[in-house]
């Protein structure tokens, strides 16, 4: 059997959740569909974002700032603390339940608009007329007259480097390290580069940044990428900037 919608949304990121809620509010019956499961093997909305990209990135940068300011900045303030010391795994589960309030956030604002979410993964089947298929789990399928895909994208895995979780690791090892790494090589000078980069490095990880463009954050307006580079004084943000390297997004836990 299958049911038909007026939407069907495939990908539960902020581009495909605030669709689905807006074709909700306009009348429409919608469905989002999302295959992201929690690390405890649970459904969890908001796509790479709200799990594994922005909103864990700045719960670590906030607590990571927070301890390069006491370790070197309060002492100007007359504020001395000696010794002090970073609890990685619980700034890692600080950094869990934030992401779990937001996913959690999300499928309250699914029930409060009347958006249906179905967690599995889709596949376009094709068109009766001017109806689409989509295959769901178990083999069903359900039906709609419009499709919104939002499937996000996914790291690049380079074949000289596979992940294996431990020495070799993409973006979602990195927010999850058990301790601060001596040595972090990431490789990709772009945002998320940057940010885990930040993070491990205030709390004391020496950093080496290799990129296959001469540009720092290629993929960022020329302006600001020079801005960001300023804001990194003399360059002390990291031990090395590489550049010129023909390699790809990843990163490198030595």
């Amino acid at each position: 059997m299958s049911k038909s919608f007026d939407v069907v949304v495939i990908g539960a990121g902020p581009g495909g959740y605030v669709a689905a809620i807006r074709c909700a509010q306009l009348g429409l019956n919608t469905v989002c569909i999302d295959d992201w499961k929690s690390a405890q093997g649970k459904s969890s909305l908001g796509g790479t974002c709200l799990n594994v990209g922005c909103i864990p990135s700045k719960a670590l940068l906030e607590s990571s700032e927070k301890f390069e300011h006491l370790t070197h900045d309060f002492a100007a303030h007359g504020i001395c603390a000696e010794n002090a010391s970073v609890d990685v795994p619980k700034m890692i589960a600080r950094k869990n339940k934030i992401v779990s309030d937001f996913t959690l956030g999300i499928s309250q604002l699914f029930k409060k608009n009347k958006v249906d979410s179905l967690h599995s993964r889709a596949q376009l089947l094709g068109r009766d007329g001017d109806v689409w298929r989509v295959g769901i789990t178990d083999g069903e399928e359900v039906r709609a007259k419009h499709i919104i895909v939002a499937t996000g994208s996914t790291s690049r895995i380079l074949q000289q480097a596979p992940l294996d979780g431990v020495q070799v690791v993409d973006n979602v090892g990195a927010l999850s390290f058990s301790e601060t790494p001596k040595r972090l090589a990431i490789i990709g000078a772009g945002v998320i580069g940057l940010e885990l980069g930040s993070v491990w490095r205030r709390l004391g990880a020496e950093v080496t940044l290799l990129e296959a463009s001469s540009v720092f954050l290629p993929a960022a307006d020329e302006q600001v990428a020079k801005e960001a580079l300023r804001a990194l004084p003399s360059r002390s943000w990291l031990s090395t900037w590489v550049h010129r390297l023909m390699v790809s997004l990843s990163l490198l836990r030595l």
